[in-house]
């Protein structure tokens, strides 16, 4: 992947340059509930039509995805954001404690959940894969947006402004090729007799224009107030780079505030489910293309008033292929192939015990490692343990800063024990993590014996899982490309 353009020809991109950009006093986001009334309230809309007898109307379906993006939100306990339109819409939805993607990095994982399977079963693993070799998707696997179109939806992937400031993306990135998979990328023109699937991709957390976009137009948080994950070194660059970050979700979270009133206009929050998801973790060092939880890990909610809970959280494991399950199930289609998710909300639906993640090939750094989770433990298995995590991957090198200032002081001696693990010239084949006890996945307890039971326990589900799931991992690429 090529690095984003500069913003400016006569400035190079430096999203964390202090001297471009002047330091000002942290003060609570302007784009407030307070400003901007939130539009959400039971009064605005009343009930969906489903509920007032019109059972034959299918509700409209919205994705809202926000690209590398944890469940940094205050409503998950995030006291550094200021998000109070996202708060706000997870007060009036079912909020999702434990949601996961089952890829840490955006075209695998989205390959899955816009298909319902994991990535590994239909050949999508490999970051950015199969974009010139015409690769298709395995007999009875299809994109969510074309089984919608076979039911009679009109389909949007939104692409552009639609408000000062805020678009979207219109972002696919998928590791296959689909036909038309879409009607239009604009709400314009819409045939009204027709039920609507929109998915309005955001960019404002992923490394790029929206880190100068943030700076530009968010209060600064400041650096020296943010408590730091252990496994990141105190320094300036580090600290600035995660305010940074963070600066970007208060961006995010106006633009969806902006979404919001401008479905609003377009008459589309009355008989409309809207789901809002990261399409996996956040943008930072052992976060993106990683399986610790901050790779893994996203906030999901799922908002229908009058039909779904309001303010209810959910603490069972789910994963991204659920909303993809719990959306064709709206719809009232039955796909070919029995999906990998399932309805969140339907009469049959069970807890899961554990959830499984897989990474594979991120542009040129090659690698297999897949994980698996229960609430408490989570088993890392690295098939490839002689390939570091520090592996030379170009667009980690030139979008982390942090990166660059652990390899420097890692050849000064300056990185404590904790921090220089990531550093090491392997990775272990097994990592096993009580998070109860060590939420940043930092202590390995692979080796304790008092934990034997449970290391093998986790393995052998992690094993059934890829031969029952056919993990198409184990089949080395003979060539590849990507963009």
């Amino acid at each position: 992947m090529k690095p984003r353009p500069a913003t400016s020809p006569t400035v190079a991109w430096s999203p964390y340059s202090a001297k471009r950009y002047p330091v000002n006093s942290y003060s609570a986001n302007p784009y407030s509930a307070n400003r901007r009334e939130f539009l959400l309230s039971t009064a605005a809309l009343g009930a969906p039509a489903i509920l007032s007898g019109q059972s034959a109307k299918r509700p409209n379906i919205i994705w809202i995805l926000a690209e590398d993006f944890s469940p940094d939100l205050g409503c998950y306990g995030n006291r550094i954001v200021r998000t109070p339109v996202l708060d706000r819409f997870a007060s009036e939805s079912v909020r999702f404690e434990h949601a996961f993607t089952t890829a840490p990095v955006c075209s695998a994982s989205r390959s899955a959940f816009n298909t319902g399977f994991f990535q590994t079963t239909i050949g999508a693993h490999n970051h950015r894969s199969h974009r010139e070799d015409g690769y298709r998707l395995p007999q009875g696997v299809d994109v969510v947006s074309r089984h919608l179109q076979r039911a009679g939806y009109h389909t949007v992937n939104l692409k552009g402004e639609f408000s000062p400031g805020a678009r979207g993306a219109g972002k696919d990135d998928w590791n296959f090729n689909v036909d038309k998979p879409w009607d239009s990328s604009s709400l314009d023109g819409r045939p009204l007799d027709k039920p609507l699937y929109l998915q309005v991709n955001f960019s404002a957390t992923h490394k790029g224009p929206a880190y100068v976009q943030a700076r530009k137009e968010m209060a600064r948080i400041p650096p020296e107030s943010l408590p730091l994950p252990p496994y990141w070194p105190d320094h300036p660059v580090v600290r600035d780079e995660y305010a940074n970050h963070l600066e970007c979700t208060n961006l995010l979270d106006r633009q969806v505030g902006q979404l919001l009133e401008y479905l609003k206009t377009q008459n589309l929050l009355e008989n409309t489910a809207i789901f809002f998801m990261g399409d996996h973790g956040q943008c930072l060092i052992r976060g993106k293309q990683w399986l610790y939880d901050a790779g893994t890990r996203v906030p999901l909610m799922a908002w229908y008033p009058g039909v779904w809970k309001a303010g209810e959280v959910r603490k069972d494991l789910v994963l991204s292929l659920d909303m993809t399950a719990t959306t064709l199930a709206l719809a009232g289609v039955q796909p070919e192939r029995e999906l990998h998710g399932q309805n969140l909300f339907g009469a049959n639906h069970k807890p899961r015990e554990v959830v499984m993640a897989a990474r594979d090939r991120c542009d040129m750094t090659v690698d297999r490692i897949r994980s698996i989770r229960d609430h408490r433990y989570k088993l890392i298995r690295n098939f490839m343990p002689e390939r570091p995590y520090t592996q030379y991957n170009e667009y980690i090198e030139k979008q982390y800063p942090t990166l660059g200032v652990m390899k420097t002081l890692h050849a000064e001696g300056k990185l404590n024990a904790v921090q220089q693990l990531f550093m090491q010239p392997r990775k272990p084949e097994w990592e096993l993590y009580d998070l109860q006890n060590d939420r940043y996945e930092v202590k390995n307890l692979a080796d304790d014996p008092k934990l034997a039971k449970v290391k093998q326990g986790l393995a052998a589900k992690l094993e059934k899982w890829i031969e029952d799931s056919g993990d198409m991992g184990r089949i080395p690429e003979t060539s590849y490309t990507y963009r």
